[in-house]
């Protein structure tokens, strides 16, 4: 006999007004805009050699359209782009879910770059602020996942698991947890311990090098009890399509490490 846990049956709506719903995913996606807007705002007081508050503030913007537009673009081209191509006009309902975290990922770096690029300063020192602020956002959007009770993991028999209402009778492991407390909490913690450190804000990139390696070994360990996409299964060498994306990640992110500890300036 399988252990589980009662799946907590949080609504999805979190708030109805007349017709419109305000869901707890939408809440998540606010709550990581606007509190990795505040802390980037007090490392970059704390860092004089960081771009201005003022920059953050305008960088906002860009942020949100670079998440979204990634998002939904990278979930649209590597998960289920014979579906949209069937049907374009569902790329646009962002309502009805799907977003990539890789394709987000990819959507803030163009917008780092260009946003770098329009106010003269190092996209590498831009960045290290924005990795160090990253896993807020994460964290928020896994507790979304578990809410939405979608992304849930492998069948499983340990105590904690549990039966998800999309998942089949059987209990599985609450992979959305895992990842909230890896991706989110603990790379949280590292960058900031890391961000505060003379040595590491001598050298632009590093954080940023750190987010990549930390992520990418993150989301791959929990691909190992989360169930693949259905529409994609296992793919090469048995790996999902999370592991396939973030091994470019932890190379490009050692690839950061190695350059920034060069180039850099060791601090006295």
């Amino acid at each position: 006999m399988l252990f589980s846990l009662p799946f907590p049956a949080i609504d999805p709506v979190a708030l109805e007004i007349g017709p419109l719903a305000i869901r707890w995913y939408a809440l998540a996606y606010l709550a990581g805009f606007v509190l990795g807007w505040r802390y980037c705002l007090w490392l970059a007081k704390a860092n004089p050699a960081a771009p201005r508050p003022i920059d953050y503030d305008d960088f906002l913007t860009w942020a949100v359209l670079g998440v979204i537009l990634g998002g939904r673009t990278g979930y649209v081209l590597f998960y289920q782009f014979d579906y949209y191509l069937t049907d374009p006009t569902q790329i646009v309902m962002l309502w009805h879910g799907g977003m990539s975290f890789h394709g987000g990922f990819l959507g803030i770096i163009a917008a780092v770059l260009l946003f770098s690029r329009a106010r003269g300063f190092s996209p590498l020192a831009f960045g290290d602020l924005l990795a160090a602020a990253a896993p807020i956002g994460l964290f928020f959007g896994r507790l979304a996942n578990f809410i939405n009770g979608e992304l849930f993991g492998r069948v499983a028999d340990v105590p904690w698991a549990m039966v998800f209402p999309r998942g089949g009778p059987l209990p599985r492991h609450p992979s959305q947890l895992y990842e909230a407390t890896l991706e989110g909490l603990a790379l949280f913690i590292v960058i900031g311990l890391l961000a505060r450190m003379p040595a590491v804000r001598s050298r632009p990139g590093t954080l940023v090098g750190v987010f990549f390696i930390g992520y990418g070994l993150a989301r791959s360990c929990v691909e190992f009890f989360r169930e693949p996409d259905a529409q994609l299964g296992f793919l090469f060498a048995g790996a999902t399509m999370g592991q396939l994306l973030s091994l470019p990640m932890i190379l490009i992110g050692i690839g950061f490490v190695l350059y920034a500890r060069r180039k850099g300036t060791p601090a006295p």
